[in-house]
């Protein structure tokens, strides 16, 4: 598992290779399989395979110029309705979002973490961009595709951050 999390890197270069619906699945099975508060699991899931939504993306959220060289892209959108302990669906949608991440790089694909959520500017044009009803929160945003770029994974554990028993 440690290598996985070391191999995810955010991609924003890719391959002109189409990710199947079969994978895409298997994504959406991760994502459902994270824990949330109360096990309310708060979350909706958009894929987005029309290309013509995929190219007016970049023209409501100023970092998703990525998006245009993929064929598929999942919302991840909370849902109000289904949280009895308010506010902890935005952590139950990271851990949905990060469950993706890391099973894309299982199988052998490439994504960015697109955040939407808390930018209420940007959260109202994706309401309006897929019609999401009032308590449907549109959180983050995943383009999905084969990498075009190789990244090196960074040691970034850093010593002087991690505290025993007190500050």
């Amino acid at each position: 598992m440690v290598d996985i999390i070391k191999k995810r890197r955010s991609i924003r270069s890719y391959k002109s290779k189409s990710v199947s619906d079969n994978d895409i699945n298997k994504l959406l099975n991760a994502a459902m399989l994270a824990p949330s508060a109360g096990n309310e699991q708060p979350w909706h899931f958009i894929v987005i395979d029309d290309e013509k939504i995929l190219n007016d993306i970049p023209k409501i959220h100023p970092y998703s110029k990525m998006i245009t060289q993929v064929n598929k892209a999942i919302l991840v959108c909370a849902d109000l309705n289904q949280t009895k302990y308010e506010g902890f669906w935005v952590q139950d949608c990271a851990a949905a979002t990060q469950n993706i991440l890391l099973k894309a790089v299982d199988l052998g694909l490439g994504t960015v973490w697109l955040g939407i959520y808390s930018n209420e500017d940007i959260v109202a044009k994706f309401k309006n961009l897929f019609k999401l009803p009032s308590e449907i929160i549109p959180f983050s945003l995943i383009p999905v595709g084969y990498p075009a770029e190789n990244k090196e994974a960074p040691d970034r554990y850093i010593k002087s951050r991690v505290h025993k028993n007190k500050w």
